[in-house]
């Protein structure tokens, strides 16, 4: 055994500062301490009762047994190009532009595969979600890191990206509403990123499980017809011919079904036949059952997103008024269910310490800004993932901390 050989690409997958984390919770539970986990972003709300109940009835129906393959898929399809179309007005094929996924973590982790050949370049949201940069690896593609700063509302400058590292890469990744830093993105942003991607031949692949979680104040839920629309942009709004764009959305924030794995993209009918092309050689499709279920939310009462959306608006403003209260002064986000705080001075160039010693001497997880890129240093997430109470008792334990 001590002679095994293992590809290449997995060395930059080796280091996981989340994996780092976990084990730093799992001291602090052993040694006697309570842990608060604001580390992880799942939800902790349940499913809606319609969703759960049309999982249960396909329990008993044998037809649901077997392999699901994509002809099987049609009625989710539909269902999400008819999500697309009312809550975004685009026109959407399902047979030839909506592939079911197992979440938006599978599509961005694959897509690679089907784009990238090795050492071609992804330029990539940094700080960003990990998976983007492990696709890219599990491609043996390299990243460019587009570095996101607070002064550019946590937007990348295109303008910054060397003439030779576009002349060799072939895709940008974006997700906004975005996880860690909650910024949002205007249409124009999107419509700036499609022409880019048109003239520099790039696939433009936009990340988007949190196109629901945005805050009230941002805009009107239904329009006058009293259809929910959405108050953040969908990259096919700047790119409605789909000449370059795949974008990819999930249940597990909208719906609270996270357990489920069920996402689906949507976009360019060449970027989905070639990423089912991918999928078809790792796996058949999700359980009907599950598929069923996500009809259900997809086409049900939208009632359950709401109360989603007003909850973590609560847990924000309950949690942003403590922090302030102890002279952390964040400034408050416009959408997903995060905290973005930049550190302490004292810390501000090692959030894997502040994270690791915060939960060894409080039980208070985090995630460090540093485990989502170079950019990310200085700063520290917190997902807000209890209630109120318990958020207020977190960030006591954080002042004791600092102080």
């Amino acid at each position: 055994m001590t002679n095994m050989q293992f590809a290449k690409r997995l060395q930059p997958l080796k280091s996981n500062v989340f994996a780092d984390m976990d084990r730093a919770k799992a001291v602090a539970l052993a040694a006697g301490r309570e842990v608060i986990d604001l580390s992880l972003g799942s939800s902790d709300l349940p499913a809606e009762s319609h969703v759960i109940e049309a999982i249960a009835q396909s329990l008993h129906d044998r037809s649901t047994h077997g392999y699901l393959l994509f002809n099987g898929t049609q009625g989710f399809r539909e269902a999400a190009a008819n999500w697309y179309e009312q809550k975004f007005g685009i026109k959407v094929d399902p047979q030839t532009e909506v592939l079911p996924l197992i979440g938006s973590q599978e599509g961005t982790a694959h897509l690679p595969l089907a784009i990238l050949n090795p050492g071609d370049f992804a330029l990539l949201l940094d700080p960003g979600y990990p998976s983007h940069a492990g696709g890219v690896y599990l491609a043996s593609g390299q990243i460019y890191p587009m570095p996101l700063r607070a002064e550019n509302g946590f937007l990348p400058v295109f303008a910054d990206i060397p003439t030779p590292v576009l002349a060799q890469s072939r895709m940008m990744v974006l997700s906004y509403p975005h996880n860690p830093t909650a910024a949002i993105a205007p249409l124009s942003f999107f419509q700036e990123a499609v022409a880019f991607c048109q003239q520099h031949n790039l696939v433009l692949v936009h990340d988007f499980p949190y196109v629901d979680l945005v805050f009230p104040e941002n805009g009107e839920w239904v329009d006058s017809s009293g259809n929910p629309k959405s108050k953040v942009p969908s990259i096919l709004q700047a790119d409605p011919e789909k000449s370059v764009s795949i974008e990819f959305f999930t249940l597990s924030k909208s719906y609270n079904m996270g357990g489920f794995r069920i996402g689906y993209a949507i976009g360019n009918a060449q970027l989905i036949q070639a990423l089912r092309q991918v999928k078809a050689a790792v796996d058949f499709n999700q359980y009907g059952g599950i598929l069923n279920g996500a009809i259900a939310a997809l086409t049900g009462p939208q009632a359950g997103v709401k109360s989603a959306v007003a909850t973590f608006q609560r847990r924000r403003d309950a949690f942003l008024s403590a922090l302030h209260h102890i002279g952390w002064n964040v400034p408050t986000p416009q959408a997903t269910m995060y905290i973005w705080a930049k550190l302490p001075s004292s810390w501000s160039q090692n959030s894997i310490e502040f994270c690791t010693q915060l939960v060894k001497e409080t039980g208070v997880a985090a995630s460090p800004g540093a485990g989502f890129g170079k950019s990310g240093e200085g700063y520290v997430r917190f997902a807000l993932v209890h209630e109120p109470p318990l958020l207020e008792t977190a960030v006591e334990r954080i002042a004791q901390f600092l102080h």
